[in-house]
């Protein structure tokens, strides 16, 4: 299960959530994040979201998305699958997508085929997409980071660009309005997810 949407729409809170209610249920749970959650990763991290790294090419940008997430799947989230977790991911290819490709305007296509070498082409199950107007969620952080500096237009493309994917997919995404409160959102990822486990079992 991947949380999917802009910066600062509470992906990271809906994930714990999600968590805190599988152990509740008896399952196995890891929760993790793009980019940062290996030790090569934070490297990374550090690289891509320090305000002091200044420009990048966008082509770089991406590259090192790209590095981020396939040794992230390597680590972490194959390992899991593996032991039979529910891995919880805050971030995944759709932001690659959105933000390089959209928000960088580089060509989708290519970003994509370079996002899906990188994870051999493994899909969320289900992608939850929070979804909030810029300037009432990037716009209200107030130490914003590299990618957060990248402009209103930037953050409406990414925006733009995650609801036309959720819309071109209706069945492996949930669209939820992130203006709710982190109790509603998470019924309705709990909702969606025991349907998941039920077809599962």
């Amino acid at each position: 299960v991947v949380f999917e949407g802009g910066d600062g729409v509470g992906k990271s809170t809906q994930a714990r959530l999600l968590a805190d209610w599988a152990s509740e249920q008896g399952l196995a749970a890891r929760v993790t994040f793009e980019p940062g959650d290996t030790a090569a990763g934070k490297l990374i991290r550090a690289i891509v979201l320090d305000p002091a790294t200044g420009d990048l090419d966008p082509r770089a940008e991406a590259l090192l998305y790209a590095a981020d997430k396939a040794h992230h799947l390597y680590e972490v989230v194959r390992p899991a699958l593996a032991r039979g977790e529910l891995v919880i991911c805050d971030r995944y290819v759709d932001s690659m997508l959105a933000y390089q490709g959209a928000g960088r305007v580089l060509d989708l296509d290519e970003v994509a085929s370079i996002a899906r070498w990188a994870t051999d082409g493994l899909v969320p199950e289900l992608t939850v997409l929070l979804d909030l107007e810029p300037e009432a969620a990037v716009g209200a952080i107030a130490q914003p980071d590299r990618l957060e500096q990248a402009g209103a237009d930037f953050h409406q493309r990414a925006r733009s660009f995650f609801l036309d994917l959720a819309a071109s997919d209706p069945e492996r995404y949930l669209v939820l309005p992130a203006r709710r409160t982190p109790q509603w959102i998470a019924q309705q990822v709990q909702t969606r997810v025991r349907q998941l486990l039920s077809v599962a079992a």
